[in-house]
């Protein structure tokens, strides 16, 4: 399974994106899923889950203001994020949670 990320930019605080996560095939890999975050300097942390059964779990900072989801059909992960603050600031990788494959990461920048 390929996993392929992409939406992050530059964006002012308080702004939105959407990150997207492309799976090469949709299979048992690709239906428990996680975003991961790295900031420079920083351990990799967890984000967000979805999880076959469409629970989703967040880190407590993102409450609120970021929501997984997923479409089957497009085999794509989403992470949409809002009242996004400089700490959000990072390298954000969707990962099979169950198959431990990792995207290759896309670059969210939010600053003034």
């Amino acid at each position: 399974v390929q996993l392929v990320e992409s939406g992050g930019g530059l964006v002012q605080p308080g702004g939105s994106l959407r990150l997207s996560c492309v799976a090469s095939v949709d299979d048992w890999c690709t239906y428990d899923m996680s975003w991961y975050r790295q900031a420079p300097g920083k351990e990799r942390e967890f984000v967000s889950r979805i999880d076959p059964s469409r629970r989703t779990t967040y880190t407590e900072s993102v409450k609120g203001r970021f929501t997984i989801s997923q479409d089957n059909a497009k085999f794509t992960l989403y992470l949409q994020m809002s009242s996004l603050k400089p700490e959000d600031t990072a390298m954000y990788f969707c990962m099979s949670t169950r198959c431990g494959y990792w995207g290759q990461g896309t670059q969210v920048t939010v600053s003034s």
